[in-house]
């Protein structure tokens, strides 16, 4: 399994590492955001979109709606499922239907523990740490090699 691991001192870090991931990002990528409330995944999650050319005002985080969909060189696909008791709940709202569609663009759920048996092998996990009120370690693996290079080019 690939690794690489980042340490964030700023919100401004955080979203740069999330705006150098979404220019590389293809499509059929499916990032699972892992961490506790305020770690900085919806932060990573704007970097992100604004890599893969999303213009940053439309990103927000879907609490209470679970998807918001984005148009940039790729369609993005923004799952929050914070508000998701358990896996029945997902795929009664269509994750699994999300999850076929990735295909043709970029899936980024944010509190993907709660349907990581749902999600294909081949995903990139991205794990938040938080260290201090500013300071956070995130750690992205990959068990398929879908995500190699990207986690390469990043150390």
């Amino acid at each position: 399994m690939d690794r690489y691991i980042f340490s964030s001192n700023s919100p401004a870090a955080t979203s740069g590492l999330g705006k150098i991931m979404g220019e590389r990002l293809e499509a059929g990528s499916i990032i699972a955001l892992i961490g506790e409330l305020g770690c900085g995944k919806t932060l990573l999650t704007r970097g992100i979109c604004a890599g893969l050319d999303v213009p940053i005002r439309q990103v927000n985080s879907p609490t209470f709606v679970l998807v918001n969909e984005y148009q940039g060189r790729l369609p993005v696909f923004h799952m929050d499922l914070y508000r998701l008791g358990e896996i029945a709940e997902g795929l009664e709202i269509g994750i699994l239907d999300y999850l076929a569609r990735a295909g043709s663009g970029v899936i980024v759920v944010e509190w993907a523990e709660k349907i990581l048996s749902l999600l294909p092998d081949d995903h990139l996990k991205v794990r938040f740490h938080i260290l201090s009120a500013r300071k956070r370690q995130i750690v992205l693996s990959a068990p398929g090699h879908r995500f190699g290079n990207l986690l390469r080019e990043l150390g």
